[in-house]
């Protein structure tokens, strides 16, 4: 008796299992060791190809996914002898999940057009519905974010990770901060008084966004010109500009630039702060912000507006005629 029918008897008296039954067992092990060991070999292979985090976690996803799979259909049929036709047996299995599972297959069936259309991957920045953040995992039923926004400004990280279902891609708008361009539109407003020079502060302006954020110019015309062969994209003007607008409170000068979505925050400081300086060094430029304000036209009023001495003096003789003519009626 060899050693293999030793452990047969052995497993068949307090297990109950047939030779068969323990012949399908020794072949499931043997597959099972043999997918881990294939999956083993290929992750070494690509570390030591490669030191990209990024690239390592897409291998490591894509080996797991891929030794399920195949676990799933060679297990199937080894244990399920009667389905030898590979159609019938995911046709079947297919049909049970549908009916019992119907949420969790619309999560899968939304892993795989992940999968296969790319909308977004690990490590980008984007927005489905009201959630926003780093796409930080990907899994069969949910995909993770690094939440960024909500009570914190400037798109910046909340340390909040939030599980989305893969489901949600199909019912909700999906926008992506770096897929085939890697740049946003800001705007910063600043409003300086209508007694300010306005002229002289939006060419401050202008020369303070232009020095902080001119370099990305080029990289983005570039980028602009390979998405335009696949997307209906057309900028005809990517360089930083001052716009000018009048609000109630003051002249308001909107600078426009392009910037990386997660250096929004850093470009932002860097301008205010040049603006504070260069606004400090000048004694005929203020910022606007809400007052009450009492306004005397004799005094602040352009020349044309302002009564003539003469429209005084007219008006005080009628005054005193109106005087006398009540003492009189007095009288």
């Amino acid at each position: 008796m060899n050693w293999f029918d030793t452990v047969g008897q052995w497993m068949k008296q307090p297990l109950h299992l047939s030779i068969e039954s323990q012949y399908k067992l020794l072949e499931s092990l043997i597959v099972i060791v043999f997918a881990i060991i294939v999956r083993w070999l290929v992750m070494k292979l690509v570390q030591g190809r490669t030191e990209d985090i990024r690239i390592r976690y897409h291998w490591k996803k894509v080996s797991t996914y891929v030794m399920v799979f195949m676990l799933l259909l060679v297990l199937g049929k080894i244990w399920l002898k009667g389905f030898e036709s590979l159609s019938t047996y995911l046709g079947l299995v297919s049909a049970g999940l549908a009916i019992a599972l119907k949420d969790p297959i619309v999560n899968m069936v939304g892993w795989g057009f992940l999968l296969w259309k790319r909308p977004f991957q690990v490590g980008d920045r984007i927005q489905i519905g009201d959630l926003s953040g780093d796409v930080i995992d990907l899994r069969l039923f949910q995909f993770s974010l690094m939440e960024i926004g909500n009570w914190v400004a400037s798109d910046q990280s909340t340390g909040r990770i939030v599980h989305v279902n893969n489901g949600l891609i199909f019912t909700k708008s999906l926008a992506n901060y770096g897929r085939s361009f890697d740049y946003i539109w800001d705007e910063i407003p600043v409003v300086v008084t209508f007694e300010s020079d306005w002229e002289k502060a939006k060419e401050i302006l202008s020369r303070v966004v232009w020095s902080e954020t001119e370099h990305r110019t080029s990289a983005a015309e570039k980028q602009v010109k390979r998405a335009a062969e696949k997307f209906m994209i057309y900028y005809k003007n990517l360089t930083p500009i001052v716009y000018t607008s009048v609000d109630d409170i003051g002249v308001r000068l909107t600078m426009r630039y392009l910037t990386e979505p997660r250096k929004r925050r850093v470009t932002r400081e860097a301008i205010w702060e040049a603006v504070l300086r260069a606004f400090a060094a000048r004694d005929d430029i203020d910022f606007a912000y809400p007052t009450m304000r009492y306004y005397n036209n004799r005094t602040e009023g352009k020349k044309g507006t302002i009564p003539l001495p003469d429209d005084f003096a007219e008006a005080e003789p009628d005054q005193d005629q109106d005087q006398d003519q009540d003492q009189d009626q007095d009288k």
